[in-house]
């Protein structure tokens, strides 16, 4: 069901440091910080990351976060967000689309639910 967590942090060197040892114990590789200065840890269930919120206001247990959901493909993805949409969620971000990566592209729908928390739909295209 869900493709990855990403949570909001205002330090990012002590996040990283934290989930560095505490997921380190479980045996996760340490965090990836990429050019946007996001941490990721990737495992072959999913992603947890870490970010800055983006609007530049501090991290709060909704500010910054996103909780993906996997889409099988781009069209469940466009569905997921006009259901959203249609019962009373709000579109942010970019509309829905591909993001493009290094090793494959990411098809992304976002929404902001009624309360407010950010929630994706996302379909990963493998290149």
């Amino acid at each position: 069901m869900f493709s990855h967590i990403m949570i909001g942090v205002n330090d990012m060197e002590k996040s990283k440091a934290f989930y560095d040892a505490v997921l380190g114990e479980l045996g996760h590789k340490p965090g990836v910080i990429d050019d946007k200065g996001r941490c990721f840890y990737f495992t072959k269930e999913g992603i947890f990351s870490l970010t800055k919120p983006l609007n530049g206001e501090a991290a709060t247990g909704a500010n910054g976060g996103t909780i993906g959901f996997a889409a099988a493909d781009t069209d469940a993805a466009d569905r997921w967000h006009a259901a959203g949409v249609a019962n009373g969620g709000i579109p942010c971000e970019d509309p829905p689309g591909i993001r493009e990566g290094d090793k494959f592209d990411l098809y992304l729908a976002y929404l902001r639910d009624p309360a407010g928390n950010k929630i994706c739909a996302m379909h990963r295209i493998m290149k």
